[in-house]
């Protein structure tokens, strides 16, 4: 493969990692940690681990925004996502490790029973608000910020059921 248009200059190397040691071996290897699934709060928790030998280092957020002021709307999308990742095991593992494993456990024993309305259920409101950025674009806006300050120095947002992608975007973009 030939790329039609190089880059200048060497391209940055991102891991996506998610608990102690992937995020020391990127915060040592590469230049850097792609992270997912994670509310702002966490990232005090993960963030030293990548910038434990170079406090430089950059950590990319993947952050999933539903930009809706229905919260119930945008709740029952945040569900059905957590529902469907955090019962792998890797991020079942990261949010045991994150603090999460009491108010996962319904879900989790659910999902393992095979009761998948049940696990649907077992997802608390208040964990939804904390993994899924929703409201208003403004508000939006703030709680992506949130994570810049807790430590994030590259926010990518995953826009979630828009009702129209173009002015979301606009919607979004920082002021």
């Amino acid at each position: 493969m030939r790329l039609g248009e190089p880059p200048d200059g060497p391209v940055p190397v991102m891991v996506a990692a998610l608990r102690p040691g992937m995020l020391r071996m990127a915060g040592r290897e590469a230049d850097g940690a792609i992270i997912n699934w994670l509310a702002a709060a966490d990232v005090p928790t993960v963030a030293p681990y990548v910038r434990e030998a170079d406090p430089a280092k950059e950590i990319v957020a993947r952050i999933f925004v539903c930009p809706t002021e229905d919260a119930e709307r945008a709740r029952a999308i945040g569900r059905r996502m957590i529902t469907a990742y955090l019962n792998v095991p890797v991020y079942a593992a990261f949010h045991d490790w994150l603090g999460r494993g009491e108010v996962l456990a319904k879900m989790w024993d659910a999902w393992r029973a095979g009761d998948r309305q049940a696990a649907l259920e077992a997802v608390p409101d208040s964990l939804v608000d904390e993994l899924l950025v929703h409201g208003s674009p403004g508000a939006c806006r703030e709680r992506v910020e949130a994570y810049r300050e807790a430590g994030v120095t590259t926010p990518a947002l995953m826009l979630v059921a828009p009702d129209d992608l173009a002015t979301a975007v606009r919607d979004l973009a920082p002021r």
